[in-house]
């Protein structure tokens, strides 16, 4: 890849190793490969963090949120534009985030959890609403089962924050999900649908359970 220099601007707040780390993230898949590597960021602290992409590189930490903003950067540093999507959940169910890209006409995702459950697509998706069904039989309370994925937003393009520095920035980047939140969310189930819904089997929950890092508070949500 040449790195033009609307690239160095946009870049600019990034060291030149942080840079070189970038630029061999060069496919989604590498992306979702370094995402994987690094822990979750379980916020031990008590204190709810929002960090921008230069902050995830620079403590290896991120949770949902953080990964997606921070997968959004860095297909842009490839040329994708940097798009993430938000997923409301019921019943008192945790959202979740991810960043999308199109492929050839066709949708993928790159996704950060601390479960076997809500991760990586391939470009296989023929549109954003087909990509967002492929996640609702995985999004499910452990609880007792019920099903609660609900709603999915249009894609977001982080652009739109580029005067706040949203990728090289030090503070929290609470403007970014307060914005997520408030957005228009597309309905993907009719009332009737809702009410027939089958529960996820024991064997499915139990699968869901596995963590890839030990939640050092005790907990076991999606983060």
């Amino acid at each position: 890849m040449i790195f033009s220099m609307k690239a160095k601007k946009e870049f600019s707040g990034f060291s030149k190793e942080e840079i070189k780390l970038l630029k061999k993230l060069n496919t989604p898949s590498k992306i979702q490969d370094f995402l994987d590597s690094i822990e979750i960021n379980f916020e031990e602290d008590g204190k709810e963090t929002c960090r921008s992409p230069i902050k995830v590189l620079r403590t290896r930490k991120a949770h949902c949120m953080e990964a997606a903003m921070f997968a959004a950067a860095v297909l842009r540093f490839h040329g994708y534009p940097p798009l993430v999507m938000s997923f409301e959940a019921a019943h008192g169910d945790e959202d979740h985030v991810i960043a999308v890209y199109n492929k050839k006409g066709y949708w993928g995702a790159i996704s950060k959890t601390n479960h076997s459950i809500l991760r990586y697509r391939e470009p296989v998706y023929k549109s954003l609403r087909e990509l967002a069904m492929s996640y609702f039989h995985e999004y499910f309370l452990f609880a007792d089962g019920k099903k609660t994925l609900r709603k999915y937003s249009n894609p977001v393009n982080l652009k739109m924050f580029d005067t706040s520095n949203w990728m090289a920035s030090d503070e929290e980047l609470w403007y970014i999900n307060d914005y997520l939140c408030k957005l228009p969310h597309n309905n993907i189930l009719s009332r009737s649908q809702i009410k027939n819904l089958r529960k996820a089997d024991p064997i499915e929950i139990k699968a869901a359970k596995i963590l890839e890092y030990d939640d050092p508070r005790g907990e076991n949500k999606l983060l």
